[in-house]
Parts: C-alpha cells; structure tokens; sequence
C-alpha cells in the first residue's frame, strides 16, 4: 500500500443506488461536494464548480474511466495545486448489514504533488473527511 494514497471508508443507511446517484449525479454532488457542470458518465469529462452559478470556476476535474453502477466508480482527479498532474479516485460500493459500505482510494498523490505531496495529503485528507460528514449528512436525510 503507498503511503501516498488515501484511503477511507464510512458506512451508511441507505442502499448503493442511494450512494451512487449522491457520487454521480450533478445535483446530489453539490449537496455534500462541489456541484458538477453535467452528471458523472463513464468515458465523459467532468468538472466540479465553486459556485453552481459559475461553470468557470472549477475546483477539481478530470475523465471518469469507470461507472460500474452501482458498485464501483473511478474518475482521474485534479486540482490547481497539481498544475497538470493527475491522481485517482476510486470509490467501491459494498452492501454492508443492510445499509452500504463506501470505500475511497485518493492514489498517485506523492507522484503528482512530488516534494509537496504532504501538505497535499494532508490538506486532501482533512478535505475528503468533511466531505464524507456531508455525505453522511445529506444521504440519510
């Protein structure tokens, strides 16, 4: 395991299809993340806004590689601390003891970021922390 990826997992009380729309659909992203400029669609760009309102503000974007609904998403993500560097993120989608089991791999960190990898790891794992409190939030509403 790379000491340069981040890894989380949380679980939730609602089905996967629940999850799936929270992580794919452009609406329900901008609940507990950022909003999205179109639904996440395997194959497809996408990019996440600042502001709703504002399609030129991007805070993170990328290509989703894979949407295996509703068990496993993978999509290239960046941010403007990684000029051109791309990392991954990978989420898989367990049923677990009637709810579901979320799991993020945030991977290629230290190899995008180089000498800043740290304060980047430790600033996106702080961020992807909130995030899932959100999604925890807005899921089981």
């Amino acid at each position: 395991m790379s000491t340069t990826t981040i890894n989380k997992s949380i679980f939730l009380n609602v089905p996967r299809e629940t999850v799936w729309a929270y992580l794919t659909d452009k609406d329900k992203l901008g609940e507990w993340f950022h909003p999205a400029a179109a639904d996440l669609v395997e194959g497809q760009p996408y990019a996440l806004l600042g502001d709703a309102a504002d399609s030129e503000s991007k805070v993170c974007w990328g290509k989703v590689l894979k949407a295996q609904q509703p068990t496993f998403l993978s999509y290239t993500f960046t941010i403007k601390p990684l000029g051109n560097a791309v990392t991954t993120v990978n989420w898989t989608l367990e049923v677990a003891a009637g709810g579901t089991r979320v799991t993020l791999s945030h991977e290629g960190i230290g190899d995008a970021a180089g000498d800043a990898a740290l304060g980047l790891l430790m600033a996106l794992d702080g961020g992807w922390d909130k995030h899932f409190s959100r999604l925890r939030e807005k899921a089981a509403a």
